[in-house]
């Protein structure tokens, strides 16, 4: 079987866990002898080590005149705004959004080649619609049984393919306009995910949770979506880095995104409570994101400069070595479709307290597991996580024989028997 799979983030390139989630649910489906070929907006200037075949829509010339590729993207029957990203808020969305003409937006290469930046920048939506018209080309050069396209962004050109080819599609939802933006969502970015669901042959929900919001939100029909759990890359680092804890202070770690979705600002206000019961540790935001001025600006206010710390984005290495400095990680998202994190840090005998509305808690339930909203809570349990060891080591020991049934092989298995019941 052969599988046409739309992503935007594939290792190196990585904005967020999708990235992440998207190597891992290729790695499972070659584990299932399930042929994948990737399409990226561009892989130029990075080296990606893969065993799957990757094109860069960048490489692929375009058919047809592209007056008349306008008109064909048209038929989509999308409206497309301007500057999105998807971890933006709806402050951020409205301050860039205006209509433009699709053919002024066009950079060429090399006369049928269209330019890609392949980022979350200010012309994602101008990035969507060009990846969508280079998806037609697809159709006649990629042989494949199966379309799988993920996140919003690549829906169009999943619909797009399935439209010309008469294969089925399969849309894969990591996260939700819900989830990004509460109620204050985004009309233009809601309207392509729905677009995606409703001319999709089936929908993979990353958790049960995801699949309440597509069923209450989108008014999707629940026997059209299955959920598939995303699972986690089981090997770690920490050995080659010669990293050991420090022994006098402990370290509370957040790593995510700095925005609504992750509620940094619970944790922020759940470390000033824990500080004035506890001396001895120091709290780590490490992440970047549209709320990270409020989050400096709350922790001066509080006073707490000298055991809060910023780090910025962090990837890689510096990512391993963080979670091996760390003795606990904190979730507190708001609404979080699924949450790799957890596992992560859980690969580094880091004990783990997660927010209620995850998905990860659904596999997770020997987690510390408190609504995001409670503050108080969230401190108690931070407290009695670094004041007792035991406690701290049961919580990992538990989680990790619950993460012995949570592999890519098995999330791949999964995603070939729905490949398998669409094409049947």
């Amino acid at each position: 079987m052969k599988v046409l799979m739309y992503g935007w983030e594939f290792p190196p390139f990585i904005s967020g866990g999708l990235g992440t989630a998207c190597y891992g649910i290729t790695k499972g489906l070659l584990e299932n002898e399930v042929e994948v070929t990737f399409v990226l907006p561009t892989k130029k200037g990075k080296g990606i080590q893969s065993s799957i075949k990757i094109l860069g829509a960048d490489e692929i010339p375009l058919v047809g005149d592209i007056l008349e590729l306008g008109k064909r993207l048209k038929m989509l029957n999308v409206e497309f705004g301007a500057s999105i990203s998807p971890y933006s808020t709806s402050a951020t969305l409205n301050k860039f959004y205006n209509k433009y003409n699709l053919n002024d937006k066009m950079t060429w290469v090399n006369g049928s080649i269209l330019d890609f930046m392949g980022d979350y920048g200010e012309n994602l939506l101008s990035e969507v619609m060009k990846y969508t018209l280079v998806s037609e080309s697809l159709c006649y050069i990629e042989e494949f049984d199966v379309i799988h396209a993920h996140d919003w962004l690549t829906f169009p050109a999943g619909v797009r393919t399935k439209q010309l080819s008469g294969k089925p599609l399969v849309v894969h939802v990591h996260a939700t306009e819900f989830d990004r933006c509460g109620n204050n969502i985004n009309q233009e970015v809601y309207n392509i995910e729905k677009y995606g669901m409703e001319n999709a042959d089936k929908i993979i929900a990353v958790s049960y949770y995801t699949k309440r919001i597509l069923e209450e939100h989108y008014g999707i029909d629940p026997d059209k979506i299955e959920v598939v759990h995303n699972a986690v890359n089981k090997e770690r680092q920490i050995e080659r880095y010669n990293i050991s804890r420090n022994l006098e202070e402990k370290i509370v770690l957040f790593l995510g995104r700095v925005t609504m979705q992750k509620g940094p600002e619970y944790f922020i206000e759940a470390a000033n409570l824990v500080l004035k019961e506890v001396k001895n540790v120091r709290f780590v935001m490490a992440g970047s994101g549209d709320m990270m001025p409020h989050m400096i600006s709350r922790m001066a206010e509080l006073k707490i400069a000298d055991k809060f710390h910023f780090t910025g984005f962090l990837r890689g290495v510096d990512v391993e070595k963080m979670y091996a400095m760390s003795d606990l990680y904190v979730m507190p998202s708001v609404s979080e479709p699924f949450g790799i994190t957890p596992f992560e840090a859980l690969l580094y005998d880091v004990p783990i307290i997660i927010s209620k509305q995850s998905g990860v808690s659904e596999i997770l339930k020997h987690a510390i597991i408190i609504d995001f909203w409670d503050v108080q809570k969230l401190a108690n349990n931070i407290i009695a996580v670094l004041k007792d060891e035991e406690l701290s080591k049961n919580i990992v020991k538990n989680c990790m024989e619950e993460l012995k049934n949570i592999e890519w092989h098995s999330a791949g298995s999964k995603l070939k028997n729905v490949y398998y019941s669409i094409l049947n």
